[in-house]
């Protein structure tokens, strides 16, 4: 009798302790389905993530000095479904592109812009230029450009430098200058790394001595 109280206990604990198991796993399971995955999706090529990092690397100046036109025209097929480029062209979703650089935000009669962008001061000079194509919607909150922008800052200079050829041949933005140090300073700071470097040497020799 003893031994089948014992065996039933151990059946008993045993089913206590998977009935446990089973409540606990089943709430961390639950809990997790819900969570935000780490990666979500994929990135569509062209288009600006909801992160808005800034670009890392040389300025938009910097990049128009060796921008490449033929790579902008490439760029440009991302924006050929609602613009056409050629001289005379029609408008479609968007205005006609030919001649813009340089021009007043609103400047193709007939088209009818955004009160966003209509609104804007200045002409599509560089700048403005680069501020649109990388997020249009900061740029003129309001408009009616649907295409979220181009974040790689090299794709935006290669689409603007073949904008400026369709008909506009504004002048590129000057380079920005590099400072370099004058010749004295940088002639004191080597020979200041060069007397740490010995005084370092001393040091070790002095140690190794003792």
């Amino acid at each position: 009798m003893s031994n089948s109280n014992t065996i039933a206990g151990w059946v008993l604990a045993g089913g206590i302790a998977a009935l446990g198991f089973s409540i606990v796993s089943g709430k961390y399971f639950h809990a997790g389905k819900h969570e935000r995955p780490e990666v979500m999706g994929f990135e569509i090529e062209g288009v600006e993530s909801s992160g808005g990092a800034a670009d890392a690397g040389p300025s938009i100046e910097t990049l128009l000095q060796t921008a490449d036109a033929a790579a902008g025209e490439k760029v440009f097929a991302k924006c050929a479904a609602c613009h056409t480029i050629n001289q005379g062209g029609a408008n479609g979703i968007g205005p006609n592109l030919w001649d813009t650089m340089g021009k007043p935000h609103a400047h193709v009669a007939g088209f009818a812009y955004s009160d966003a962008l209509k609104s804007k001061e200045g002409n599509w000079d560089w700048t403005n230029m680069d501020a649109w194509l990388k997020s249009p919607r900061k740029y003129a909150d309001g408009t009616k450009m649907t295409f979220a922008g181009l974040g790689k800052a090299e794709d935006r200079a290669n689409l603007m430098v073949y904008l400026n050829a369709q008909g506009s041949n504004i002048a590129l933005p000057a380079a920005p200058v590099i400072e370099e140090a004058p010749a004295e300073e940088a002639a004191e700071a080597e020979a200041g790394t060069d007397a740490e470097a010995v005084e370092a040497v001393e040091a070790d020799a002095a140690a190794t001595a003792e």
